[in-house]
């Protein structure tokens, strides 16, 4: 039987990449599910492509880094399930900008979905994850919460704070209810690169995400799969793809010099003008 198998599973992030290729897997292994994301259509799509239809699910158009819409949207899951097995914070974002070029509002927008909004799921679910025989809680850092990368500087701070957050909590968690897991993929092959901001102004996000595509070693169904088998083994921490273990050996091996290894991007002018 499907270690998923009736249990109830809270997933941000879920209309596209590894969330989409999550609820297929957890509804398939009969989980009931409770799926947010900030995108109404992705949402629906992600619903309407749900193989079983006897196990329920109920979705919810949730910015991750409103806290009183993820507050209420656990409300919601207590009122009718009265607990949950799983919260699987995976909802990001990316921005592509060099330090000095930094703008904040689009800095508290990173942060505000790829920290706080881990924050706010964590810290709304932990009372109905309580109530469950075992609870599950998933935080998606990345690599570059391994790493640091020349214009990742945003991105880099969110996912640092992620696994930070992530390691304290599990320590915390010793001997409870509730496993914790900080997961690190590598390159995998979503859209978070061509719905980023910032980055190169002569390069359209099509470009972006074409580039991106190259390198991207792992398929969303395989980093959803090696994610579902670290909640059964309960695992305390997952690198996925090949791109994520070297990684994670190079900054042990060479905790600075490993900077030496990673292509320093030139900094782009300005458009021309026509």
């Amino acid at each position: 039987m499907d270690y998923t198998q009736g249990k109830i599973a809270a997933l941000t992030g879920a209309g596209s990449g590894i969330g989409r290729a999550l609820a297929l897997q957890l509804n398939a292994g009969g989980c009931e599910l409770y799926l947010s994301d900030i995108n109404p259509e992705t949402l629906a799509e992600t619903a309407a492509a749900l193989p079983r239809r006897d196990v329920a699910v109920h979705t919810r158009v949730l910015d991750v880094a409103d806290r009183a819409a993820v507050q209420d949207w656990a409300q919601q899951a207590a009122a009718h399930s009265g607990h949950v097995d799983i919260v699987i914070n995976n909802a990001g974002v990316g921005l592509l900008s060099w330090v000095e070029d930094d703008d904040y509002a689009n800095l508290q927008w990173l942060m505000g979905v790829n920290f706080w909004g881990v924050v706010h799921g964590t810290q709304a679910f932990l009372p109905l994850l309580r109530q469950a025989e075992q609870g599950h809680v998933v935080n998606i850092s990345s690599v570059f919460g391994l790493i640091g990368v020349p214009t990742q500087s945003a991105y880099n701070a969110a996912k640092f704070a992620v696994r930070g957050y992530t390691e304290a909590m599990r320590q915390e968690m010793a001997g409870s209810n509730i496993h914790v897991c900080c997961v690190h993929p590598g390159g995998i092959r979503t859209n978070i690169a061509r719905d980023a901001r910032g980055g190169d102004p002569a390069q359209t996000a099509q470009e972006r995400s074409r580039d991106f595509q190259r390198l991207a070693r792992t398929s969303p169904e395989s980093a959803a799969r090696q994610i579902l088998r670290a909640i059964e083994k309960r695992k305390k921490r997952l690198l996925i793809g090949p791109d994520a273990r070297i990684i994670s050996l190079l900054v042990r091996l060479f905790p600075t010099a490993y900077t030496r290894f990673i292509p320093r991007p030139q900094r782009p002018g300005p458009v021309p003008q026509p």
